[in-house]
């Protein structure tokens, strides 16, 4: 009785078959480049299935159409998703709100208030929905259960979750600090656990979760008490293509004098800013490949994204007070070892520590980067986004 997870980003859909039991994966796959140009050679599907790949090599229109395809790549694969007999589909929904917290079963009424929390997360929020509207055209019948990256951050203390506005406005609008990658900090802080050999409640952890969107929590025995990401995911660190922190007098000095509305101001923060707005590229890989070519854009796109990271690392060792394991994860989290040296450069009178040979080794499991006789365990633990998913829906569903 195996879970399709469904993780819809903003220009790329991440899939999963797997069992959540035994945390089997059947068939995964991704959907990349939606909406954009697809160069030659680079396929735009890649789908994997015991050892096979099978590829869609055109360009992808929208998600709608990337989630056709690949159900016709499962069919053309061995594992007709019709006859797959699913226990449930799991579908990662950035944006909860204050609506909703647990995996929740999904319904018209469900679907409409997450769609209406689109405003919060405007980049994928609607994407999600494209996604579960897909899945119960194409599976009628099977359970469809929304799984939200705000949940873990529910229950920040009051001083972390709540910004310094007028309190009656706040409280109108639900202005407060989500938070979000709850999945990731949650399943990667636990997984932290359990390869030191701790209870969760016995550790204090730094989470960096740095992907083309990117996001720090401080978790005090197995809670979250702090985290970058805010309102929406736009706040926080430097990020792919997003801004992250800045002076919100810009928004209004851009409004007046800039000739721009706020849907303009929307794309730049959201969709124009970041690594992307400051170099040109926001890939990693690419952003590497330019600084080695003396490309002063990039070098300063990477120092400015350093530069925050390392202020919300020193920030959240002041909040724990003490810290056991810091970790790194998601995809320039776990393979980008200059980010990774540059992020906890000089600091060890703070126990904090990385081993250059340990850093940069070729090694895709859970690992320790710093030297064994660290204070600070500084670890690359890979995100399962997906499995934590499968397990959600499945426990939902019974």
């Amino acid at each position: 009785m195996n879970v399709l997870v469904i993780n819809s980003g903003s220009s790329s859909i991440k899939y999963q078959l797997l069992d959540p039991d035994s945390a089997r994966v059947v068939a995964a796959g991704v959907v990349q480049r939606i909406g954009e140009p697809v160069a030659e050679g680079s396929p735009s599907i890649e789908h994997q299935s015991e050892g096979r790949t099978f590829e869609h090599d055109g360009e992808v229109p929208d998600h709608a159409t990337g989630l056709r395809l690949v159900f016709d790549l499962f069919a053309e694969s061995g594992h007709d998703l019709a006859e797959a007999g699913l226990r449930a589909v799991g579908h990662r929904v950035v944006h909860g709100g204050e609506v909703f917290y647990e995996p929740t079963l999904v319904t018209d009424e469900v679907l409409e208030a997450i769609s209406q929390l689109s405003a919060l997360a405007p980049l994928h929020n609607p994407a999600n929905v494209v996604g579960i509207e897909s899945a119960r055209e194409l599976l009628p019948g099977v359970p469809q259960v929304a799984v939200f990256d705000t949940a873990f951050f529910h229950g920040l203390p009051a001083a972390a979750k709540t910004y310094a506005i007028d309190a009656k406005v706040a409280a109108a609008h639900g202005v407060r600090r989500y938070g979000f990658h709850g999945t990731s900090h949650q399943y990667v802080s636990g997984q932290v656990a359990e390869f030191l050999g701790r209870e969760p409640a016995e550790l204090n952890q730094i989470v960096l979760h740095l992907g083309n969107g990117a996001s720090a929590s401080a978790i005090r025995g197995g809670k979250a008490v702090d985290t970058t990401m805010g309102l929406t995911p736009l706040e926080g660190l430097v990020m792919g293509t997003r801004s992250g922190d800045l002076d919100p007098g810009i928004i209004f000095h851009l409004i007046r004098t800039a000739d721009m509305d706020v849907n303009d101001v929307d794309a730049l923060l959201n969709r124009q800013s970041g690594i992307k707005g400051l170099a040109g590229v926001n890939d990693f890989r690419e952003l590497g490949r330019l600084i080695d070519t003396g490309d002063a854009a990039a070098r300063l796109a990477f120092d400015v994204y350093i530069h925050r990271l390392r202020r919300y690392i020193g920030a959240y060792l002041v909040e724990l007070g003490r810290v056991d394991a810091i970790t790194f994860t998601a995809g320039v989290g776990e393979n980008d070892a200059r980010v990774r040296a540059a992020a906890l450069a000089e600091l060890e009178r703070f126990g904090i520590r990385v081993d250059p040979a340990r850093n940069t080794a070729k090694d895709r499991s859970a690992r320790y980067i710093s030297p064994d006789d660290a204070e600070v365990a500084v670890l690359v633990v890979p995100t399962n986004e997906e499995l934590a998913i499968a397990r959600a829906a499945a426990r939902l569903v019974g």
